[in-house]
């Protein structure tokens, strides 16, 4: 990259990474601010990730609890991960329904992208339902400590409209399968 440019209406002069390990890059931009003043921006570059809402022919939603080190908190999510350079989207989610909930899917169905933490995390994570469901055992990371709960959409649904589900992508794909689930009714 060729210093100076212009990202809309900022002009970058410099830019340093300061932390990067395999998920995440932390850097700082030297900026020109859109007022015309000097100043600074940190940005955190993630690994893209997806988000996919396992449901049954019964209309049962299957969602994971998990100690989430970030929060320091146990969540109740939708299957979730992260996926590298060169991996498929598909091939991710289709791995991540199997390592966190022994799932297989025959139909995947994508409900959009969200960009979740706009200002300063650059991360896209894609949302997905996942229908025609066969179980077996799952494959957790060794970081990974996951309780499949098994609950009816509408007690999904429920849980992202009371905030119980606070993972945002989460939220979004519960939210976003509403319309979707309802017109196969």
């Amino acid at each position: 990259m060729t210093f100076p440019y212009r990202k809309g209406p900022w002009q970058v002069l410099d830019s340093e990474i300061k932390y990067q390990n395999p998920w995440i890059t932390v850097r700082e931009d030297q900026v020109i601010r859109p007022d015309g003043k000097d100043g600074i921006f940190g940005v955190v570059d993630m690994l893209p990730g997806v988000s996919v809402l396992a449901v049954d022919s019964d209309g049962y939603a299957y969602l994971v609890k998990e100690y989430q080190y970030g929060v320091e908190k146990e969540t109740l999510e939708v299957i979730s991960g992260g996926y590298a350079e060169g991996e498929e989207r598909l091939a991710a989610v289709h791995r991540e329904l199997k390592e966190e909930a022994g799932i297989t899917a025959e139909e995947i169905i994508s409900l959009g992208r969200i960009d979740p933490f706009t200002s300063v995390v650059n991360s896209a994570n894609y949302l997905y339902l996942a229908q025609g469901l066969e179980f077996g055992e799952s494959e957790p990371e060794g970081t990974e400590v996951i309780e499949i709960i098994k609950v009816p959409y509408q007690q999904a649904l429920a849980w992202a409209m009371d905030s119980t589900i606070t993972h945002g992508a989460s939220a979004a794909t519960i939210l976003k399968a509403r319309d979707y689930l309802l017109a196969e009714k």
